[in-house]
């Protein structure tokens, strides 16, 4: 499998982003003090997330990035394809010339797992990995969870209301 840090540090970020965007935007040094990834690398993979339309930024003072759809609208699959991480066990890419050219004796199994993996994280949600961090922390981000989605509700008042 060749899930390696880029995707895991995006998955990463965006649960930290989604534990705290209810306050308004979060800045990269934030995430990067918190989570310890480099500042540059966060800038390289939010561009990717935001191009991918998983995030927005806010340009200025108390700018940042918010998330562009709901947590349980995006899968670690959307992360991961977001920053150009291949889900790939083979060790061909797919192309079936693992071996001088020809598939190898174990073409089919690497193919399958590759299946099962897309298949299951397509299945995980951001929300269920940002209610995972809150029953790990014993509430301590529920405030923000909790306000993030006090807050939605508002806005979709707001919005029904015509303002």
């Amino acid at each position: 499998m060749r899930l390696t840090t880029k995707g895991r540090f995006a998955v990463t970020a965006m649960i930290d982003l989604a534990l705290r965007c209810s306050e308004g935007p979060v800045s990269l040094a934030g995430i990067s003090e918190r989570q310890r990834i480099s500042l540059s690398y966060l800038e390289q993979l939010f561009g990717k997330l935001r191009r991918y339309g998983l995030v927005d930024s806010v340009r200025g003072p108390g700018g940042g990035y918010c998330l562009a759809r709901p947590t349980g609208e995006m899968t670690v699959t959307d992360i991961i394809r977001a920053v150009d991480e291949p889900l790939d066990a083979t060790q061909c890419g797919g192309l079936e010339n693992c071996r001088d050219d020809e598939r190898c004796m174990t073409h089919e199994l690497w193919a399958t797992l590759n299946d099962k993996m897309y298949e299951y994280l397509s299945s995980v949600t951001l929300a269920q990995l940002v209610d995972q961090q809150i029953r790990r922390s014993g509430g301590q981000v529920a405030i923000l969870h909790d306000t993030r989605r006090s807050r939605a509700r508002q806005r979709s008042k707001a919005a029904a209301l015509g303002g």
